[in-house]
């Protein structure tokens, strides 16, 4: 039986939604070129048109967030933290089949910029709450949503800007589900698999200065800061990370491992290997990583400068900060300095818990074939500000995707588009991820 909270007209909304916030230009370029106030706006009045009162927040005109509250039953319980951003990295119209911005609906998909990063979520949550609200429907505890700006950059003007001061808008809120999560990776050999984000590793973004005596390019200069840059970058670039597993990894590995009747002990490189194309969901996040991105250095070939600067891309694992910390006081050797341009904590979220057991479900009910495992993200999301107010963040924005739909390289990709019928899949999921179950955990 149909559940009535997800009706045709749920069904069709969410892929009108889709399509009418495509065709709302929220390109984030960087620097604060973005304005997101049209979509949060187009947000704000789908919520108020179904009885639910946003809240309209920006610290900087344009740049705009909605957040809102439906009751519970249970206003006692901890609440659900639903999150999307608004913003839309940027495309090249002459690269595309179809305009990036057209919200194109033909062959039975949604096309344009952001269809699955993340158009379709806050599409799929605006059709949901709104189908509750004609089915008279109350979860059974309270769900905060949250449609941010600036994920796409820094999120200052965003999640990092909510958080900081905006949290009692979040208050009671003990876990959230947000993107990259709870689509169909199509593994060899024809397994679906379901991979949820339920970690991220840091950004650990790295300035690297070497310092030397300057001199005659023609003369012997044992303290040349250039020939020492160079050493430190080359010992970066060469360094093997040595494994650091962590739960997430671990339950991913043990997960993956069953679902190809493979034994999950021993070598994990060798393991990552026996699982072939799913083996790259982890391969990023079972160690630390550093990779060397940019050097500047010198002014004329004859002079030998006194500093020479690098640019490293560091990633840690959850615990890992401080290993990678030590490692970098090694590779950069004594006359190189290295310091934090940018730096973000990993996150892990336990994947022993309730609601990822109805995560697990509300996918299994609707693809009973499919296997769900966690997963750590080699990247980072607006789950690294909601975080700090003691949210355990999974990524899980459902989606059904037929086998060769490439969903990583349509991320941020070319001819970007979502399918239909994987958007009617994810409003079921999400709707029967929010309220079944609930009992069971009372019992």
């Amino acid at each position: 039986m149909q559940d009535e909270r997800v009706d045709e007209r749920a069904l069709d909304e969410v892929v009108r939604f889709t399509s009418e916030l495509i065709r709302i230009d929220t390109t984030n370029r960087g620097s604060g070129d973005c304005r997101e106030r049209p979509a949060a706006e187009y947000v704000a009045e789908r919520l108020a048109e179904a009885g639910i009162e946003p809240v309209v927040l920006e610290k900087k005109p344009g740049r705009t967030n909605v957040v809102a509250r439906i009751p519970g039953r249970d206003r006692s319980a901890g609440a659900l933290l639903v999150h999307g951003h608004l913003d839309v990295v940027p495309a090249e119209p002459a690269d595309w089949s179809v305009h990036p911005f057209s919200g194109d609906v033909r062959d039975g998909m949604v096309w344009g910029r952001g269809a699955i990063d993340m158009k379709d979520m806050d599409a799929m949550v605006l059709a949901l709450v709104r189908g509750w609200a004609r089915a008279g429907a109350v979860p059974p505890r309270d769900v905060v949503l949250a449609f941010t700006a600036d994920e796409e950059d820094s999120a200052d003007v965003g999640a990092a800007y909510l958080v900081a001061e905006h949290a009692g808008l979040f208050e009671g809120c003990t876990e959230a589900v947000g993107e990259s999560g709870a689509y169909t990776f199509h593994g060899d050999g024809g397994v679906r698999i379901y991979p949820v984000g339920a970690g991220e590793r840091g950004t650990a973004w790295l300035e690297l200065t070497a310092r030397g005596t300057t001199g005659h390019g023609a003369k012997v200069n044992r303290e040349n800061a250039v020939s020492r840059l160079g050493a430190a970058i080359g010992r970066i670039g060469a360094y093997e990370w040595p494994v650091r597993m962590t739960p997430v990894v671990r339950a991913a590995l043990d997960g993956l491992a069953d679902a190809y009747g493979v034994d999950p002990g021993g070598d994990v490189d060798a393991l990552l290997g026996k699982l072939g194309k799913a083996g790259a969901l982890v391969a990023a996040t079972v160690r630390n990583g550093a990779n060397p991105t940019g050097l500047s250095a010198g002014y004329k070939v004859n002079v030998i400068p006194g500093t020479a600067t690098g640019i490293v891309d560091g990633r840690t694992v959850p615990g890992g900060e401080e290993e990678f910390a030590a490692t970098m006081d090694l590779l950069t050797g004594p006359d190189v300095d290295w310091a934090y341009l940018h730096r973000e904590r990993a996150l892990q979220a336990p994947v022993d818990a309730p609601v990822f057991a109805r995560m697990r479900a509300a996918l299994e009910h609707f693809d009973p074939e499919g296997r769900v495992v966690p997963y750590c993200m080699s990247g980072g999301t607006d789950a690294k500000y909601f975080s700090r107010l003691g949210v355990d963040c999974y990524g899980f924005a459902p989606l059904r995707l037929p086998p060769g739909f490439d969903y990583q390289g349509l991320f941020h990709g070319i001819d970007e588009r979502v399918p239909v019928g994987a958007l009617h899949f994810g409003v079921r999921v999400l709707d029967r991820f929010v309220m079944h179950h609930h009992h069971h955990e009372e019992a």
